[in-house]
């Protein structure tokens, strides 16, 4: 992850929440751990020690199984993705420059 984003710098710079705006800057892909590891750009150590967190939260689920290979995406019908990625929209709005929001 090279450019810091809005979550990251609201709640830090965290191997769980590079997770988490890992999910949400590519909402919708499916992923399998190693590719959720690369996207957030930590350790492998780091994935598997916050990983069991994003589970018990429910704020990702498994979309496809292939052999011992899971693919996971962002739960959106989690309530408490729902209210992050309504924080993350708010973040934008307030972080955008005025002279962006005049133009659009």
């Amino acid at each position: 992850m090279e450019e810091e984003t809005n979550l990251v710098r609201f709640f830090g710079d965290n191997p769980f929440v590079r997770m988490l705006d890992a999910f949400i800057d590519n909402i919708g892909g499916e992923y399998s751990k190693k590719e959720v590891q690369e996207l957030a750009g930590i350790s492998k150590g780091a994935l598997f020690k916050h990983w069991k967190k994003l589970e018990e939260l429910d704020l990702v689920r498994i979309t496809k199984t292939f052999g011992n290979t899971k693919l996971f995406t962002l739960n959106k019908q989690n309530p408490l993705v729902k209210d992050i990625l309504r924080f993350e929209a708010r973040m934008i709005e307030e972080t955008t420059p005025k002279s962006v929001k005049a133009v659009a």
